[in-house]
């Protein structure tokens, strides 16, 4: 007779979730437009252009009906923080700044990648304009923007 308690019990087992994700009519109008290099935002009935677009208006929770427009490519950061120490899973690899980005025609600012060479360069208020990955290397997603950069730089 086996003492339970010696035996060693092991089973393999795999937990996964597949799915796939149906974009829609606004987000995948959004994810077009960046890969064909156009940043789109949708536009609530009282006229406010959310970015990046929602299929809802924020304030009231109303269908933007897919109104789409074009902003940007350049815009204002409204606010950023510094990065001197990227990690490895981080979009560059060289110090960088998180900016939040309101593109011009937009009301509404996204977050995202600020290539500005050093924090003394950053400040709310300056002007930048979006670096698009090479159109071969493009697929859709927001890192199809590679950065923001600053104005003057392009």
């Amino acid at each position: 007779m086996t003492d339970i308690d010696d035996e060693v019990l092991r089973a393999q087992h795999v937990l996964e979730f597949p799915y796939k994700r149906s974009l829609g009519p606004v987000i995948g109008a959004f994810s077009t437009g960046l890969r064909d290099g156009h940043l789109l935002g949708a536009r609530t009935r009282a006229g406010r252009v959310v970015f990046p677009p929602t299929e809802y208006d924020p304030d009231t929770g109303e269908d933007t009906d897919g109104d789409l427009v074009e902003v940007g490519p350049s815009g204002v950061v409204r606010s950023w923080a510094w990065t001197d120490r990227p990690r490895p899973d981080q979009p560059l690899d060289r110090p960088f700044a998180w900016a939040l980005v309101q593109p011009d025609g937009a009301d509404t600012s996204m977050l995202h990648v600020l290539d500005a060479g050093s924090p003394d360069s950053c400040y709310s208020g300056m002007r930048v304009t979006a670096r698009f990955r090479p159109f071969a290397e493009r697929v859709g997603s927001v890192r199809d923007i590679e950065a923001f950069v600053p104005e003057d730089a392009t």
